[in-house]
C-alpha cells in the first residue's frame, strides 16, 4: 500500500471515530503543512456525518471549527511571512517550488484586491494556503486578517462540509 494511501485510510479513520476534532487539526495542519487536502477531508466529515444520523444543526459546529482551525494555522503562516521578511521566506518556498515568480503573481493579486483578496482566498482551492505569505509581507493590519480569513474558512468549510452531507443524504446509506 502507498503511504499516501495509508495516510488517507487514517483520515478517514480517525474522522469515522472524531468529527469535529478531526474538522478542527485537519484544518489547522493543512494551512500549516498543506498534505492534508480539506478539499478532501471535509466533504468526507459531511458524508460520515450524515452517515451518523447527525442532524443539519449539529454540522453548524464542525462548520465553525474548520474555519477555527484554519484561522489559527493561517495565522501562524502569516506571523512567519511577517516576521521572516521576503528574502528569508522565498528560501524557504523554495523547497515547495514556489519561486520569486509565483510569488509575485500572488503579491500583485493581493494589492488589487486589498484586504478583499484574503477573503476571497480563503475561498479558492491552492490560493487558500498561498494568501497569508502577501499578508503578512504586505504587513495587512491583524485584526482585518483574522476576521477575513475566518469568515472565508467558514464559507468553506460551509460549502464542502455540507456537499459531502448532502452527498450521504441523497444516496441514502444511512438507516
Amino acid at each position: 500500500m502507498e503511504p499516501f494511501d495509508s495516510f488517507v485510510i487514517f483520515i478517514a479513520d480517525f474522522l469515522g471515530e472524531h468529527l469535529y476534532e478531526g474538522i478542527f487539526l485537519a484544518a489547522l495542519i493543512e494551512t500549516v503543512i498543506p498534505p492534508i487536502p480539506t478539499l478532501a477531508v471535509f466533504p468526507t466529515a459531511g458524508f460520515l456525518a450524515s452517515q451518523q444520523g447527525i442532524s443539519l444543526l449539529e454540522i453548524i459546529p464542525m462548520i465553525f471549527l474548520g474555519g477555527i482551525g484554519s484561522t489559527i494555522g493561517t495565522s501562524i503562516i502569516y506571523l512567519i511571512a511577517l516576521k521572516l521578511g521576503r528574502t528569508v521566506l522565498l528560501r524557504y518556498l523554495k523547497n515547495f517550488r514556489i519561486t520569486e515568480k509565483k510569488l509575485e503573481r500572488v503579491e500583485i493579486w493581493f494589492e488589487k484586491y486589498g484586504d478583499k483578496a484574503v477573503l476571497i482566498g480563503r475561498i479558492v482551492p491552492v490560493m487558500r494556503e498561498m494568501i497569508s505569505v502577501p499578508a503578512g509581507l504586505l504587513k495587512m493590519k491583524i485584526p482585518k486578517f483574522i476576521l477575513f480569513t475566518f469568515i472565508g474558512s467558514c464559507i468553506w468549510s460551509s460549502i464542502t462540509i455540507l456537499a459531502g452531507y448532502y452527498f450521504g443524504e441523497a444516496i441514502g446509506l444511512a438507516k
